[in-house]
Formats: structure tokens, C-alpha cells, sequence
């Protein structure tokens, strides 16, 4: 533990008299607790310490004080204004304090009962990364905390701690230069005491694509790196013989999940850039023994060894990925039945909409099962996984196909959640195709970045002109529980509690409270902008709290809305709401 002096009472002055601000940051620092690898393991009903709450990425709270019968009481506690920009954050929470992240690297800690400020940290950053950062760019989407440190990734792709208790910086490492394109959007997972982070921005023509590293807690030094795209010799030539400078892609920009019992990191990784596969080189493919244009590890869930990075296994969802049609979510581990035997499953829902579950022992295929409309695939091998393309869905050069879904993904970065109560997967999903049409680079243009192609989305074929879904398929059976469909797309992350709720909010900017088992609205409440960001449930002086951040400015959730032009939402207004019980 360090012994910084506390900073927050300067922070405060002018929020509240001063010897009331004093009382009130010390009391509630005071109490406030390291959080060591076993609390990791095992995390306090009411905390939210890592971005989905636990290790296994249920994104689940077990607090039942707010509930089925109680759900219509349920009121604003307080509001945090935060940076304009898109607010696609997941706050922590331990001990009562609520930790959040806005915008362009300010950091926050708050009492999470009274909603006042404890202590702020503002990053000083470039100027032309602030100026980079005026879009979707600057937000990332969670953070860690360990021991007495937040840790987080930030703009200028950096990898800091913060003190918990003060703001203060411990320690700062660049594993990458912004000025080369790389970029951070969501923040590292502590796992068995490393702290695990992934590399994005890799569209930017990056030679060899982006990495995951681990890197030690006490300072930050980097310990392993795993390269996303295959290295040359790496699982053979999968790169349709093309040299590691012109593989391009593969960004990591989720965090991963975690399972203890067998010491492995699950990590999602994206699509191959360009998307255009004749564009990027992997198509045609090379007719040569032992080459393939699979493109590993695109498209895939990667099984790692947190100590040292090493690759246990990789099952790939996708080869050859033309359509930007990522498998970069979330991993969640369930142990459920599965053909009468008890199986330790990872699940993951790609863009596809397809839910997909793998053994996390060896990577073994286990079952799918289809949401969303999608014309891509044609047919699942059930013992293998293997996906047979429908070739008339593949983008070419001088002609414009029509796919669904499409980017930005019959479910996108908003994480699916799991209710141990219900033994059900919660997705929020989009139903909507594209007219896809490439962008070939002129002759003698060398490829600097970007995906090259152009969406022009529209609603499904003979369609009701209902964009969003929350779909309730129960993960015993692999039946739909019930599928709640409106024409506002769902843009948030959903959150199931102990109380047989599933809270989720839209781009009409709703924020609703759903029955778990029924699909019915139990609740709802217009917010002042879009609901675009990770809700969470946590506990503050044995009262339950629902927090959930809204904002104006994900590129998702923008693109989505292109579907629904009759929904119109102020560009700025960025807050974190917090409602409770009267």
C-alpha cells in the first residue's frame, strides 16, 4: 500500500463546506479495502470489480432488494454529469466507491451512496490526440482494479495505475505508439496477478497487426506478448502466402474473461482489414501445398496462459472474414449439460448474431444456435463448427451484395449477460441487412488503412420495421425463453440481477427493467441521451444502487440509427445515472 497524502479535500472545496467534504472523502476512503486476488476470485455481492463483475463474465448481479414486485418504485439516487463523447463505460465499484471513466481519460472516483466527488484525475494528453478523440475514439469501456490501483488503458495508448484511494499515478507504460495507429478501447483483466490487455486500431495498416500483453502489476513492465495474426512458420501459412508486413487487422478491443480452475485467459479477436478479402490479398487463394487463406487468429477465441502468454488452443469462428463481421465479444464460462453431460462450456455471439459454445478445456465445438436473420452461413457442421460460406454474400470488386446482417453486427459491443437464476444467455441484438459495396484502392495506391467498403444498411426483407431485440435463449436446452423485439435498436449491454430482472436502455434513449423469465417491461424511465454504455447493479451502505452511463457518439449505435432516422438525440449530454429504491 502507498501512503499518498490525500488529495480530495482540495478536490471538493466549493462542492460542500469544507470541513463536511473532509469527513465525508476521508470516511469513505478510509474504509475502503485492497482488493487482492482472492477477493478477485470471489467478489462481494455488492461490487463490481471487473467489467463483466466476475471472472466468468456473467455480467450478473446477485442483489435482490430491488425486484420483480418493487421494480415500479425504483427512482433516481443521483446523477454525475460526465465528459461529452461517446460513453461506452463500465464503472467499478468496491467498498461504495464508484470508479468511472469518461471521455478522453478523466477519471473519477465517487461516493456511491451521496454521488460526490472523492478525488479526479485528468490525463494530460496530446493535442492531436484530444483532437482525434472528438468521436468514438476517446471512450474506452472498462477498467481494473487491484490491490490499491485502477488500471486502465487510455488514449495515447498507454497502460496507467492510479491509486485508489488518491488518484495519484503510480506508474505508466507504452506498449505502442498512437502516432503508429494503434489505440486502446476497453481496458485490461487482472488474471492471476497479471495485469492482461489487448491492442486495437490494427485497421491502420500496422505490419503484422495487433498483440495482447501481460504485464506486471507493481510496474507496469511488459511480461509477454502474443501477436494476433500468425507469425511467419506460426500454424503454417494461413495467410494465403502473404508477407507478415501486408497482414493487416486482428484488433483485440474487448477485454478477456478468465477461468482460475484451469489458469486460462479467453479472448475474443476481430476481422482481417481491409474487410474486402480480394482487397487484402486473400482472395483468390493460393494454390499451394500447406497455404491456406484462413487468416489466423481472425475471427477467433484464443485460450492463453496468463503467466506467459502462451497459446493453449484457438478455435476459429470465421476464416477469412470479408464481411466485418468480428468475433471480439465477450467469452462467458457456464458448466451446463450438453447431450446429458455436464460440459465446462465458453460461449460467445459474434456479429453474426450466432450463439456459439466451445469446450474451454480444448476448444471443441459443442452447439450454435442461430438469433438474428443472416444469409452468410448456410449451414453448421454440428460436430465441427466448420461454416459453410453462401458465396453469393461475398463482397467483390465492382459489384454491391446484399448480406445480414452486416456491419456494425447483429449484435454489437453491448455485452450479452447470463442469469444463473434463469440458466439463460440475455443478447441484445439488431435485425438488418446491407447492400455492401466495395472501395478498391486506385492502381498503384498502397494500402494505408481503413476498411474499403460502404454499408448502406436497410431493414430486412418483408420486415415489420422492428430494429431491436433482447432475446432470452436458455443455455439447458438451447431453447428461445422469449425474445422482447421494438423498432428502437437496444444499444446497451444488458444486466440480470438476483431480483429477476434484466435491465437494459436503447437508442431512444429508454432504460428498461425486463422480467427475466417472461420478457415483460416491469419499468421504464427516458433518460436524457442515448443508453449506450455497461449497466451495473452494486451495493452502498446496504442499499442496492442500478448505475448506467448514457451519451451521444458510439459509432454502433450511430450506425444503427440510420435505420431509425425518426429518433433524434442531442449530440452532447453525457451522465451517469444512478437510481435506487425510495
Amino acid at each position: 500500500m502507498r501512503n499518498f497524502l490525500l488529495l480530495s479535500t482540495t478536490i471538493v472545496v466549493g462542492l460542500l463546506p469544507i470541513g463536511y467534504a473532509n469527513a465525508q472523502v476521508e470516511s469513505r476512503l478510509s474504509a475502503f479495502t485492497d482488493v487482492s486476488d482472492e477477493t478477485l476470485l470471489n467478489p462481494g455481492d455488492g461490487d463490481w470489480l471487473h467489467w463483466r463483475r466476475t471472472y466468468d463474465g456473467w455480467g450478473y448481479s446477485p442483489l435482490e432488494e430491488i425486484n420483480k414486485e418493487n421494480v415500479g418504485d425504483l427512482q433516481v439516487a443521483w446523477t454525475w454529469s460526465l465528459t461529452p463523447g461517446a460513453t461506452e463505460t463500465t464503472p467499478i465499484v468496491h467498498d461504495g466507491v464508484l470508479f468511472v471513466h469518461n471521455n478522453l481519460d478523466k477519471v473519477q472516483a465517487i461516493d456511491g451512496a451521496s454521488g460526490d466527488l472523492l478525488w479526479e484525475y485528468n490525463r494530460d494528453l496530446p493535442e492531436d490526440v484530444v483532437a482525434a478523440g472528438t468521436g468514438n475514439t476517446a471512450t474506452k469501456r472498462n477498467m481494473a482494479i487491484y490491490e490499491d490501483m485502477i488500471i486502465l488503458a487510455t488514449s495515447d495508448t498507454h497502460i496507467i495505475a492510479l491509486d485508489a484511494r488518491t488518484g495519484q499515478e503510480v506508474w505508466s507504460v507504452e506498449p505502442a505508439a498512437w502516432s503508429d495507429g494503434f489505440r486502446y478501447s476497453s481496458g485490461p483483466l487482472i488474471a492471476d496477478g497479471v495485469v492482461v490487455q489487448g491492442m486495437t486500431g490494427c485497421g491502420n495498416a500496422q505490419p503484422g497487426g495487433c498483440f495482447i500483453t501481460g504485464h506486471d502489476p507493481a510496474t507496469g513492465d511488459e511480461l509477454w506478448r502474443f501477436h494476433s495474426i500468425a507469425q511467419d512458420g506460426e500454424e503454417g501459412d494461413t495467410w494465403n502466402d502473404l508477407p507478415i508486413e501486408s497482414r493487416h487487422g486482428a484488433s483485440v478491443w474487448l477485454a478477456a474473461t478468465y477461468d482460475p480452475d484451469t489458469n486460462t485467459v479467453f479472448s475474443g479477436v476481430g476481422q482481417p482489414y481491409p474487410w474486402i478479402a480480394e482487397m487484402s490479398g486473400l482472395l483468390p487463394a493460393v494454390d499451394t501445398p500447406g497455404v491456406s487463406n484462413d487468416a489466423l487468429y481472425t475471427d477467433s477465441t484464443l485460450a492463453l496462459d496468463p503467466q506467459t502468454g502462451e497459446l493453449k488452443w484457438y478455435f476459429q469462428h470465421l476464416p477469412n472474414d470479408t464481411w466485418d463481421l468480428d468475433y471480439i465479444y465477450e467469452r462467458i464460462l457456464v458448466d451446463l449439460p450438453v447431450d446429458g453431460e455436464v460440459r465446462e462450456q465458453v460461449i460467445t455471439t459474434g456479429k453474426l448474431g450466432i450463439v456459439e459454445a466451445l469446450d474451454r478445456n480444448d476448444g471443441s465445438w459443442l452447439w450454435s444456435v442461430e438469433t438474428v436473420p443472416q444469409n452468410v452461413i448456410s449451414a453448421i457442421d454440428p460436430e465441427t463448427g466448420d461454416k459453410t460460406i453462401n458465396e453469393e454474400t461475398i463482397p467483390m470488386i465492382g459489384q454491391t451484395t446484399f448480406n445480414c446482417p452486416a456491419d456494425p453486427g447483429g449484435r454489437g459491443w453491448p455485452a450479452t449477460a447470463y442469469s444463473p437464476r434463469t440458466e439463460t444467455l440475455y443478447l441484445p441484438l439488431a435485425e438488418f441487412c446491407s447492400n455492401t459495396t466495395p472501395q478498391p484502392l486506385d492502381p498503384g495506391q498502397a494500402y494505408t488503412g481503413g476498411g474499403r467498403a460502404t454499408f448502406a444498411r436497410v431493414e430486412v426483407p418483408d420486415s415489420d420495421g422492428n430494429i431491436g431485440r433482447l432475446d432470452a435463449i436458455n443455455l439447458a436446452d438451447h431453447s428461445t425463453a422469449w425474445s422482447h423485439r421494438q423498432r428502437s435498436p437496444i444499444t446497451s449491454a444488458v444486466l440480470p440481477t438476483g431480483g429477476g430482472l434484466v435491465f437494459a436502455g436503447d437508442w431512444n434513449r429508454y432504460f428498461y427493467a425486463f422480467d427475466d423469465e417472461t420478457g415483460d417491461v416491469l419499468w421504464q424511465i427516458r433518460t436524457n441521451n442515448a443508453v449506450n454504455s455497461f449497466p451495473i447493479s452494486y451495493e452502498a451502505d446496504g442499499k442496492q444502487y442500478v448505475a448506467v452511463a448514457v451519451g451521444n457518439g458510439s459509432s454502433q449505435a450511430r450506425a444503427l440509427a440510420t435505420l431509425t432516422p425518426e429518433f433524434v438525440n442531442p449530440a452532447a449530454g453525457s451522465v451517469l445515472w444512478v437510481f435506487t429504491l425510495p
